[in-house]
Formats: structure tokens, C-alpha cells, sequence
């Protein structure tokens, strides 16, 4: 008696490929992706005409257009922000603070915060602006005023 064997089944594809794809892109949007805390409240640094590219590490507060502070993206209280620089400076004392102030904030809501740092110990302060752009025009005004990408600036 002979015996037919069963036609061996058809390999599934395997997913290594896939898995090397994504792993390829997670490790690019890691690296290209911008590893600083965001604000929860908007915030638009002011324009410098002169500066340097921000050096990494340290905190980051940010303060709102109405006076609202955020420690590295979590909102925080005026009488809770010393006590957390302080406790952050007794663990690193060359602690490093960027000040990311909205564009429109009096300077009676920053202007405290740079002393009361300096009052801590922290001796590395850095304000964040936006570096000027050549010929771009400034996003100043309402929205209908401002042009649309590709078309002359009136």
C-alpha cells in the first residue's frame, strides 16, 4: 500500500520585516523628536534678535500669558514652585532652570521667578525665545491677516 504524503502547507510570511521596520522607526522619531516637556497651556516664546541654540537638561517652567506656571509640563501652584526648585537644587545643585515665558506675559510674572531662582541657588537661568527668521514674516494679528504658505506676503 502507498501512502501519498499531504502537500506540505504554504509558509506564512513572517513578520520579521515588519518588526525591523518599525523598530527602525521608532528609533528615528526618538531621535528626531523633541525630548523637552511641553507646557500644558499655550505657550509662544518671544522673538530674539540675537542667541544661541538651547543647551539640554535641567527644568523647564513654563509660564503662561495669564500667569499660569507649569513645572517640566506639570501645572503647579506660585507656593508649591520654591519648595520643588528647592528639593530639585538639593538633589542637583548645578541645576540648570529654562524659563519658557509666553510671548504676551507681563514681565511681572517672570521677572520674580528669575530672582526667587537666583534666591534658591540656581545659577544657571535660560530664557527661551524664538530665533529670528530672514524673511519670514512676523505671526502677529489675527489669523486672516497672516498669509498662507506659498503665497506673497501683502
Amino acid at each position: 500500500m502507498k501512502l501519498k504524503r499531504r502537500a506540505p502547507n504554504p509558509q506564512s510570511e513572517t513578520i520579521i520585516a515588519l518588526i525591523d521596520v518599525v523598530f527602525f522607526l521608532l528609533v528615528f522619531f526618538m531621535l528626531i523628536g523633541r525630548m523637552d516637556a511641553t507646557a500644558p497651556f499655550d505657550v509662544i516664546p518671544p522673538q530674539a534678535q540675537t542667541g544661541r541654540d538651547m543647551p539640554a537638561g535641567g527644568l523647564t517652567l513654563a509660564i503662561s500669558e495669564a500667569g499660569a506656571l507649569a513645572l517640566d509640563a506639570t501645572p503647579i501652584t506660585e507656593a508649591a514652585l520654591s519648595s520643588a526648585l528647592a528639593q530639585h537644587l538639593s538633589k542637583d545643585p548645578d541645576l540648570r532652570l529654562r524659563i519658557n515665558a509666553h510671548k504676551q506675559a507681563a514681565l511681572r510674572h517672570v521677572l520674580p521667578w528669575v530672582a526667587k531662582a537666583e534666591a534658591l541657588g540656581v545659577m544657571d537661568i535660560i530664557l527661551v525665545v524664538t530665533p529670528e527668521r530672514q524673511n519670514e514674516p512676523l505671526l502677529d494679528g489675527p489669523p486672516s491677516s497672516r498669509p498662507i504658505a506659498g503665497e506673497p506676503a501683502q
